[in-house]
C-alpha cells in the first residue's frame, strides 16, 4: 500500500479503502464466514487477507473500491 493515508477506521490507498478486523480466538470459522459475509452483502467490503495465529486469533483484512457516495462502515 504505497502512499497511504490513515484515519481512525482504515487506511485508503488510491482507489481502494482498508479495515483492518480482528476476530477473538473463540470464534468459529463458520462464524467468521458468516460475518465476514455479511460485511461484504451489506457495506461493499471484501476480503483482502487473513491471518491465523497459534491462539486461533484471526486478524482480517477488508477492502472495498473508494466511491464519492457514503458507504456504510463496518457493522459491528
Amino acid at each position: 500500500m504505497n502512499n497511504a493515508v490513515n484515519s481512525n477506521d482504515g487506511v485508503v490507498d488510491g482507489d481502494w479503502e482498508y479495515r483492518p478486523l480482528k476476530l477473538p480466538p473463540g470464534v468459529s470459522r463458520v462464524t467468521a464466514a458468516v460475518q465476514l459475509s455479511i460485511q461484504a452483502e451489506y457495506s461493499g467490503w471484501e476480503l483482502s487477507r487473513v491471518r491465523l495465529y497459534a491462539d486461533g486469533t484471526r486478524r482480517v483484512v477488508l477492502r472495498r473500491k473508494r466511491t464519492k457516495a457514503r458507504m456504510p462502515g463496518l457493522i459491528v
